[in-house]
């Protein structure tokens, strides 16, 4: 058990690391002149057909084996999960800062750690809910969240509502993955993502050519369509080692864990962009990696739970067990 876990804590923060090295990636394609949603239908249409072309053997395994798809299911992880938290997240950094747009997309995993409590009625340990707000407080001077700071009411509620998709992400991502493979999940979820995001972002009056335009990574000169390949790749490698943590991982701890994603975007973006980070925002990021080491203890409260065989007095049930 405690390998199975620890194979989780991996993945989880391989899927962060990908997600983050693909802000830079996709900065540079609207700097080169994609409209961010533009960039959006992009990266999940090219890393759909990857998954797609990947989950065909489980995909053929499915239907031959006539399992039953919890189809609904798959809609709304494409919904939430896919389409709608990028496209709320866009939409509140049209009206609000950045900094905290991002911010309020990260309260998700604070939604998640409340819905598993409040509305599961499930106990967890309090390494989980501590690792989370530490994380989030570490955001906040990462993102620098103060500087520029004003309110608008439609963004608030853009940003809330990425939140609630990224929320749906870990929570649905936790039920799902134990239906239905990873690889099948993925074709269907980025499938209905594709759909859902075409008319917001109208890839038919996309400016094509821009992806023959020279752009700059790194001190080093690149077509813009290799860097969209690599954003395409890195993008599918989140999403492909983000799902299989949550079949060893609940959503508490995962989303707690995701925060390391914003603070290798800062450095990627330091390193690729040439964009300078403050002490504030160093101090940040070592506060999200102590919140993020925090939530990794309760993975350690799951083993001990787990690892301790039940005895006559004290048989092992489903209430007794930390975390679903």
């Amino acid at each position: 058990m405690r390998r199975h876990t620890s194979s989780g804590v991996i993945l989880i923060l391989l899927a962060s690391t990908f997600f983050g090295l693909s802000g830079p990636l996709a900065k540079v394609l609207m700097e080169a002149g994609l409209h961010p949603l533009e960039v959006t239908w992009l990266r999940v249409a090219g890393s759909g057909l990857l998954l797609t072309c990947a989950a065909i053997p489980a995909i053929r395994r499915a239907f031959r084996e006539r399992q039953r798809l919890p189809v609904a299911g798959l809609i709304g992880f494409g919904l939430a999960a896919i389409a709608g938290v990028q496209a709320f997240y866009f939409l509140a950094v049209a009206r609000l800062p950045v900094g905290v747009a991002l911010l309020l997309e990260f309260t998700g995993p604070i939604l998640v750690v409340a819905w598993i409590r409040w509305v599961r009625h499930t106990r967890l340990p309090r390494a989980a809910l501590t690792g989370a707000l530490l994380s989030l407080a570490g955001l906040a001077f990462v993102v620098d969240i103060w500087t520029g700071l004003r309110l608008d009411a439609l963004g608030l509620l853009a940003g809330a509502a990425a939140a609630a998709c990224q929320a749906g992400y870990f929570l649905a991502g936790e039920t799902l993955t134990n239906k239905v493979s990873t690889p099948v999940l993925l074709s269907f979820g980025f499938g209905v993502g594709v759909l859902a995001l075409a008319p917001l972002a109208q890839p038919w009056n996309m400016d094509w050519t821009v992806l023959s335009h020279r752009v700059s990574l790194g001190g080093f000169d690149f077509t813009a369509v290799v860097i969209l390949a690599a954003l395409i790749v890195f993008t599918g490698l989140a999403y492909a080692t983000g799902l299989p943590a949550l079949r060893m991982l609940s959503a508490a701890v995962a989303g707690g864990m995701a925060y390391t994603e914003v603070v290798v975007a800062a450095i990627a973006a330091w390193i690729l962009l040439g964009e300078s980070l403050t002490p504030s925002q160093m101090f940040g990021g070592l506060l999200v990696i102590v919140g993020v080491f925090t939530a990794q203890r309760a993975v350690a409260v799951k083993n001990s739970d787990t690892d301790t065989p039940p005895t006559a007095d004290a048989p092992l049930t489903t209430e007794s067990r930390v975390v679903p």
